[in-house]
């Protein structure tokens, strides 16, 4: 089992930057996959950023590419979600989620995560 908490959200500017953080707790955190989704209000729940078991491979969704980067430290059983140039589209609760499988190649698939956090609020103005 995997229990995650979030924490960085926040209010910023269009433009300016923000570090969402998710700490893991159990064993078996540096065996999965790790994603951050978000959720505006009236829509579905995205995968923005996923990374590998061992960190060597990530996704982004093509509306944050180029602008988000996703890491993770398994020592510290963190992931990390970097946003910068925000803007007022990217506002919405974001969610760290853990896979349900070990050692998985399908860290850019929806459906692998089985794992979620409580979310923390990312808030954009224009």
């Amino acid at each position: 089992q995997v229990q995650l908490v979030e924490s960085g959200g926040g209010l910023v500017q269009a433009g300016g930057s923000l570090r969402l953080s998710c700490a893991a707790s159990g064993r078996t955190f540096s065996r999965r996959a790790l994603g951050w989704f978000r959720q505006a209000p009236g829509k579905e729940r995205e995968l923005v950023a996923a990374i590998n078991w061992s960190g060597r491979n990530t996704y982004y969704a093509d509306l944050v590419k180029g602008r988000f980067t996703i890491s993770r430290d398994n020592a510290k059983s963190t992931v990390l979600l970097q946003m910068n140039s925000l803007k007022p589209e990217d506002t919405a609760l974001y969610y760290c989620a853990a896979g349900e499988n070990y050692y998985s190649g399908n860290y850019g698939d929806r459906d692998e995560y089985d794992y979620w956090g409580q979310g923390t609020q990312v808030t954009v103005s224009s």
